[in-house]
């Protein structure tokens, strides 16, 4: 257990919040761990419909620690030609750690990130990784890493193209562009805007909807989608064939065929 991580449930919603707040809640070790450890839990348990990933103290998440990149600059560690700079094992303690992305991006289950201010760096490529978001109207979003002289991490590069296209994904990584969260939203960037009077709300409302959805359902359609980046369309009509008999068998669909026909709102229960 650490601070740096706090873990709520309520009403089929677990939420996970970063909690540096005097950081921006930049990424630290302790914090990846415990984040690590949650997510695969999270999307084990049954009783989880859906996953929320936020920040504390008005952030969402700074990324990494470019203080501690500075000082690794500053003592000739930053370059690969420097004495004892152990390039293959610096690159595979990294690619470690960008797991969170592909955790949350294949959890069998909708997530969700709600961005109460600044995303940056990796904190903006974590938020990518979210199958949705939704932003505070003033919240500002960066890939940032053009700033510091980094090309990127946690699967930004993977995830922005297919969220506003090549082009605007190439603008975005080269200039650092800051958007507001209202100018994401105009772009397709983040689902859904609030003010910072609703935004609480907004967000509980947002997560209660997907909450509510037909989780296994929902898991085979993230399955199909994300297979869909790069299969072709015979391998994309081979996997929906097998998930959509799949799905026909859940307890989920009959309830829902059954009230249609009764003409009354389904109620899903995740089986």
């Amino acid at each position: 257990m650490t601070d740096e991580l706090l873990e709520t449930f309520a009403d089929g919603v677990a939420t996970l919040t970063m909690n540096r707040p005097q950081a921006r809640n930049a990424m630290s070790g302790e914090m990846m761990t415990a984040m690590h450890e949650a997510l695969p839990r999270l999307a084990a348990d049954h009783n989880v419909r859906c996953v929320v990933l936020t920040g504390a103290g008005g952030a969402f998440c700074a990324g990494g620690d470019v203080k501690g990149f500075a000082s690794q600059a500053g003592s000739g560690d930053g370059g690969g030609q420097s004495r004892g700079f152990d390039l293959e094992g610096r690159a595979h303690g990294l690619r470690a750690g960008m797991e969170l992305s592909r955790l949350l991006h294949e959890m069998p289950k909708p997530t969700l990130a709600a961005i109460p201010g600044p995303a940056a760096g990796a904190g903006f490529s974590l938020a990518l990784a979210c199958d949705l978001r939704i932003a505070l109207d003033t919240a500002k979003l960066t890939t940032a890493f053009s700033r510091v002289g980094l090309s990127g991490d946690y699967g930004g590069s993977f995830f922005l193209p297919y969220i506003v296209g090549q082009a605007k994904a190439r603008e975005l990584y080269f200039s650092a562009k800051v958007l507001s969260g209202q100018e994401a939203g105009e772009i397709g960037l983040v689902s859904r805007v609030a003010g910072a009077e609703e935004f609480e709300q907004a967000v509980a409302e947002f997560a209660a909807e997907l909450a509510a959805l037909p989780t296994v359902a929902v898991g085979y359609m993230k399955k199909n989608l994300n297979a869909a980046y790069g299969g072709s369309l015979s391998d994309t009509f081979d996997r929906e064939a097998l998930h959509m008999i799949r799905c026909f068998m859940t307890d989920d669909h009959k309830g829902a065929a059954l009230a249609f026909v009764e003409k009354r709102a389904p109620e899903f229960n995740g089986r």
